[in-house]
């Protein structure tokens, strides 16, 4: 009788664990691209895990197509970056296929994408022009740093889910492109999300959590 428990545990687990993945759900056809046209929809429809797929008959070669990701971007800003993402609200043909990729620009001597997390995606980044310091920070209770400096050709791998950054180290631009296996992996950067939400996280929660003046917690709020 104890087999017979196993095995139907057995089974269970098995099941259930294809139904996780860390990357969106293989699709059911060729192609889903995205239907935009607020007109085709329902008022009714629910909410899908993703978005609603045109005729296919209907698509076209320009619903899997996106030029410009060789145009350098005005790094002009206060962290001194700009991410180009290529996703589904850019190519309609990438709905349900798992993927997308965007071009990074950091200014000289600084630039950087702040520590940040994509919920949703794995990101593999491989440097163009100029010299970067990435890295990622693991989960708690070790914390634990991986970093590296980046020439281009190189690539570094950021698991899902991650803290992680990176910091152009040149005296020139820089330039990556980042490709992630999620057609949205989503962006949290951290200190927006921390001490710009809307409403405020209750000041003396976050003052108690990052052990510094209530004050200060507050200024930064404002500032950011």
């Amino acid at each position: 009788m104890k087999g017979v428990h196993f095995l139907v545990a057995y089974v269970l687990l098995a099941s259930a664990s294809t139904f996780v993945s860390a990357s969106d759900p293989s699709p059911l056809q060729d192609f889903c691209v995205a239907n935009d046209d607020d007109n085709d929809i329902d008022d009714y429809a629910v909410f899908v895990n993703g978005k609603f797929c045109k005729d296919p008959s209907l698509a076209t070669p320009e619903d899997f197509f996106l030029s410009g990701l060789n145009n350098p971007r005005d790094t002009l800003n206060q962290v001194g970056s700009v991410v180009t993402l290529a996703n589904d609200e850019k190519i309609p043909g990438l709905n349900t296929l798992g993927i997308s990729i965007a071009r990074i620009d950091y200014s000289a001597l600084g630039g950087q994408h702040p520590p940040h997390i994509h919920p949703r995606a794995t990101e593999i980044l491989v440097v163009l022009e100029g010299t970067l310091r990435v890295g990622f920070v693991t989960s708690s209770p070790y914390n634990r740093l991986f970093t590296k400096e980046l020439n281009p050709g190189d690539v570094f791998v950021f698991p899902v889910g991650l803290i992680h950054f990176q910091e152009n180290i040149g005296s020139s631009g820089a330039v990556a492109l980042a490709a992630f296996n999620s057609q949205n992996p989503g962006d949290i950067s951290i200190s927006n999300a921390v001490f710009g939400s809307d409403p405020p996280i209750d000041p003396d929660v976050l003052a108690k959590a990052f052990r510094m003046d209530k004050n200060v917690v507050h200024q930064m709020q404002l500032r950011i």
